[in-house]
């Protein structure tokens, strides 16, 4: 990526108020054409939502899209319409206990109607109710919970027990996805819950959610320090989408990928859930006593993990994303190297042999930004990232990316999905998926653009534990 580090965020705000207006009409058109009986709506084909049944993860990014848009310009339709859907759709998703994916669906809806209530721009009727979707959906979330010996990731024996949520692929299976819905166990154990299992044992769910985060930076992440014949230092900050445990032991026996090319490449939408997780995860920290941190570790230890993750990830998408900040699906897709010297220049959307997935950039922006705040945008470790967010944002927002067709349903183009399966559109005339959207990419560009808004007006910061009484 070529960093710009003379852009002023406030020179996107004309970008961001044409956005919003361009958000506002997506999401009436979805909520006028589209049929959520059909399932939860997750990526366009021919400019059309569309459904995959696989798992139901996206349907909070839909509802949860209306609270944003109404946070971000005033128009309370917005709140009122995503209000209802929540009440009368969301039910089932709190308390699901087949999926990885609370944080995604229950914090985007529930979170963020209990973070409105609390800032006094909805009536505070339900903050009992969202509260309590909330402690569920926390506590069946940590309940999916798989025991692990740390230590077994280069061949030997450990003894420190750890642990991981797992993903849908079952106990075996932890997700880097993962680390950006943990945060719904860090809210739950603010609003004072625990998880209750087998002859009263209570559970600690900011233990759990901490643990979860160690494996996740231990296990899914690289540092460039030979843990394997590919973790070599040019790599560092490379991820895995899947790490593959024994169940019977708890050691770690491999990488592996679901959505990328392989377990040794990076998938780069996983590499975006790991820059934000940990990054926001480093925010939600510093609002955790001491007291609370010393027996599990200390705030020194936490701090150290989540820093070390969020910056090598970080640095990775700088070096591995083209000029303007926008990435190709996978660092290491087996066709991209027929794009010669692709770091050099601008994504190419419309190529013949790789596409891009604008998603990736959508969720990562929010890691590069909220880093950068962390270490001080006045430092010159901080300013790289904040910088580099506001270099991806500049592209995002412009017409190149967004979908201002308006019969088109998406907001932001050029998104894939599950490129291995191949479930993305290729249009008549291309190669490659590219021109199509996806709920999560709609739904994190526009959190994104809430993030910057709200710091380029001087507000409160947006973040995943706004819901909490302060």
């Amino acid at each position: 990526m070529q960093i710009d580090n003379n852009l002023q965020a406030s020179a996107l705000t004309p970008a961001l108020e044409k956005f919003w207006k361009l958000s506002g009409e997506k999401i009436d058109l979805i909520f006028k054409e589209y049929d959520p009986a059909k399932g939860s709506p997750v990526f366009t084909v021919g400019g059309k939502y569309t459904t995959r049944g696989w798992t139901e993860w996206t349907e909070g990014f839909s509802y949860g899209s209306g609270f944003l848009q109404f946070d971000a310009t005033g128009e309370k339709r917005f709140a009122d319409a995503a209000a209802k859907l929540t009440v009368d759709r969301m039910a089932s998703h709190v308390s699901h206990i087949g999926v990885h994916d609370h944080g995604f669906n229950n914090l985007s809806t529930y979170g963020n109607w209990l973070r409105l209530q609390l800032e006094g721009k909805l009536p505070a009727t339900h903050i009992d109710f969202c509260e309590l979707a909330i402690k569920t959906s926390g506590a069946a979330q940590a309940s999916r919970w798989s025991r692990i010996q740390h230590g077994g990731a280069n061949g030997t024996r450990g003894n420190e027990e750890g642990g991981y949520i797992y993903s849908f692929n079952g106990p075996h299976s932890l997700f880097v996805d993962t680390i950006r819905s943990v945060r719904i166990l860090m809210v739950a154990h603010k609003l004072g819950h625990r998880l209750m299992a087998e002859n009263d044992a209570a559970h600690s769910l900011l233990q759990r959610g901490l643990l979860h985060a160690e494996a996740t930076a231990k296990y899914s992440i690289y540092y460039g320090e030979g843990r394997d014949s590919y973790d070599v230092p040019a790599e560092r900050g490379r991820t895995t989408h899947e790490a593959v445990f024994n169940t019977n032991d708890g050691r770690f026996r491999c990488p592996n990928s679901q959505q990328g090319f392989s377990g040794f490449t990076t998938w780069t939408r996983g590499l975006a859930w790991a820059m934000v997780g940990m990054a926001e995860e480093l925010e939600f920290l510093k609002t955790v006593s001491d007291a609370d941190l010393e027996p599990l570790g200390g705030r020194a230890k936490w701090e150290a993990i989540l820093l070390k993750a969020a910056k090598a990830t970080c640095d990775w998408y700088i070096q591995g994303t083209a000029l303007d900040g926008i990435p190709y699906w996978d660092g290491g897709a087996p066709n991209l190297h027929k794009l010669g010297d692709w770091r050099s220049r601008n994504a190419e959307i419309f190529n013949d042999h790789e596409p891009v997935d604008s998603s990736a950039a959508a969720i990562g922006v929010q890691g590069l930004l909220r880093l950068g705040r962390y270490l001080g945008i006045n430092t010159t470790e901080g300013k790289k990232y904040w910088q580099a967010g506001l270099t991806t944002m500049r592209t995002l927002l412009s017409d190149a990316y967004l979908g201002i067709d308006p019969k088109h349903q998406g907001l932001l183009l050029h998104s894939v999905y599950h490129r291995p399966n191949g479930w993305d559109n290729i249009p008549a005339g291309q190669k490659v998926p590219c021109g199509e959207a996806c709920m999560w990419g709609d739904y994190h560009l526009r959190e994104a653009a809430l993030t910057l808004q709200r710091i380029i007006k001087g507000e409160k910061d947006y973040t995943f534990f706004g819901c909490l009484k302060s």
